[in-house]
């Protein structure tokens, strides 16, 4: 593997495990297995780092999502798929990571949220479109609206607040807000499609 791609690959799981404050470009170069002088002809800093790794693990987070919607049989296997692929991304994943790219590394973050304004909302609104064109949504649904309004619940989950403190519960709060959000969207043939995929795609997370 390149040592880009090592040092890319290593920051993410350091990021995601420890937060963004604490971890040094010793540790990064530590995880990934190089020496820093490696490292610093990669990068001239931390912040740099944290820049590379949050746009290219957005980047496959964004590429998975378009690859379970193009795979999908419909628009309720996609959004399980999702649910699913989150619930793996948000098993080992500090919750106050994001607030501390937000906090320390606010240029960082700026980059994330409107690539996730850009990118993932135009995912979810062209499902919410061909749920609708499928009968498994509700007629008249503003698809634009649903999509932010769904990824907005979704930021709230990755910030530490009233009911999110710990890895479960950032799992569990996140698969009600998915299930809330769906079975307002939903009619009564998706309602049926719903069940067969969250038994078959879902994992039992414990509640908070």
């Amino acid at each position: 593997m390149e040592p880009l791609l090592k040092i890319l690959g290593a920051s993410v799981e350091l990021f995601r495990q420890y937060g963004f404050k604490t971890i040094t470009m010793d540790d990064i170069a530590r995880r990934a297995g190089i020496s820093k002088k490696t490292l610093y002809q990669h990068f001239a800093n931390k912040s740099e780092v944290v820049s590379e790794s949050v746009s290219w693990f957005q980047n496959n987070v964004t590429e998975s999502c378009l690859g379970i919607m193009n795979t999908a049989e419909n628009a309720i296997e996609g959004m399980v798929k999702l649910m699913s692929m989150f619930d793996e991304v948000l098993s080992n994943m500090n919750p106050h990571s994001m607030l501390e790219l937000e906090r320390y590394y606010p240029d960082a973050f700026k980059v994330f949220k409107n690539n996730m304004l850009e990118k993932d909302i135009q995912c979810i609104k062209d499902n919410i479109v061909w749920g609708m064109e499928e009968g498994l949504y509700r007629e008249g649904l503003n698809a634009d609206f649903m999509a932010r309004y769904r990824m907005e619940m979704s930021m709230l989950v990755l910030h530490p607040n009233l009911m999110v403190n710990n890895r479960n519960d950032m799992r569990y709060v996140m698969h009600e807000v998915s299930d809330h959000f769906l079975h307002g969207i939903m009619t009564p043939k998706g309602e049926k499609l719903y069940q067969k995929y969250k038994e078959k795609y879902l994992k039992q997370v414990s509640k908070i």
